[in-house]
């Protein structure tokens, strides 16, 4: 029998989660069935959707999860065989392989690690995981950019936002990025970004005009809020936008949320398309970013950052740091 440990969400968060919402538990696991394998986990993601989730009732806290399997009674998935699930924040798991999880945070298929060719597995739940799949395809398929246009990208020393504009740079793009801290527009400037805007402490209206005098094509947002109602407003005539994320709002009361201007006028009078990109939606195309994103990583044309902080019992400060901005690039916790 194995013991293991696993991180339980035993309140409703309420603004910034709390050290005292989670709890870790230990548990023994039952013997293996047909089809079952034993994980155990070496890499753990923390990213800002797991705030957007709260319950009342409590529940295992979830997140991308690589490991690697120590027992098994599942013909594909021999011993040493790594693979990448949704199990969430713990040390050892069972995987049923022929599971596909129905909730809406656990959707998805257990999957084994992608050929990484020698890229660092961590990346699995990064450039190449869903924060990759996110920047592919939300970008490409709902921003359809085209070379010489100008591409705006909120959050954009995160996971996604960071390959976004990468990805964007590739299309022939130029590209602005707006980020909480002078070191992470230096950083973004480094990668390639044409320029980078400290939201915390610039006119942003101002610095935008400065920055994309000609408009704004397409916006990537990651953030919401006043922010993106001032890029909005800034969009030429046939715009494309695509709203991944809410960040600024996560920690907020939901019931009681910050106002912004109002986006009708700009989305009527420019024509723009506003639509929206879960990660889901591409769930059965996988691959076909990952094998992109790889080769990108491997010519140099894409730097996949990541933010590690060691350790299991760390996983709690890892969130929040995020939610906080503390990270450059993708974090991940080593166990």
């Amino acid at each position: 029998m194995v013991r293991a440990r696993k991180y339980v969400v035993v309140n409703e968060f309420k603004g910034w989660p709390k050290r005292e919402d989670f709890q870790i538990e230990e548990h023994e696991l039952p013997p293996l069935k047909d089809g079952e394998i034993l994980v155990k986990s070496q890499w753990l993601s923390v990213d800002p959707y797991m705030r957007v989730y709260s319950s009342k009732q409590k529940y295992d806290q979830f997140g991308y999860n690589v490991g690697v399997v120590v027992e098994t009674k599942a013909a594909d998935y021999p011993v040493g065989t790594k693979v990448v699930s949704h199990k969430g924040w713990c040390d050892y798991c069972i995987l049923d392989t022929n599971k596909v999880y129905a909730e809406p945070h656990r959707t998805g298929k257990i999957y084994k690690l992608p050929v990484m060719k020698g890229l660092p597995d961590s990346l699995a739940v990064g450039a190449v995981g869903m924060p990759g799949v996110t920047a592919y395809f939300g970008f490409l398929e709902h921003c359809k950019p085209k070379p010489g246009e100008t591409v705006v990208v909120t959050g954009a020393a995160g996971a996604v936002g960071s390959l976004v504009g990468q990805i964007a740079k590739i299309k022939g793009c130029k590209v602005i990025g707006f980020a909480g801290s002078d070191e992470k527009v230096k950083w973004l400037e480094s990668i390639g970004f044409d320029k980078a805007i400290n939201y915390k402490t610039a006119d942003t209206a101002a610095a935008l005009r400065a920055a994309a005098p000609q408009g704004v094509d397409c916006y990537y947002d990651n953030v919401g809020g006043e922010l993106s109602s001032t890029i909005l407003y800034q969009m030429n005539q046939h715009g494309r936008v695509v709203v991944v994320g809410s960040i600024s709002s996560y920690n907020e009361d939901q019931t009681n949320l910050p106002k912004a201007a109002i986006l009708q006028p700009a989305i009527l009078y420019r024509r723009l398309t506003v639509s929206g990109y879960i990660v889901w939606d591409s769930r059965d195309r996988f691959p076909e970013a990952f094998d992109q994103i790889i080769k990108w990583i491997q010519s140099g044309k894409i730097v996949a950052k990541e933010h590690v902080t060691e350790g299991f019992d760390n996983l709690y400060d890892a969130l929040v740091g995020v939610l906080k901005g503390d990270n450059i690039g993708k974090a991940v916790v080593k166990i």
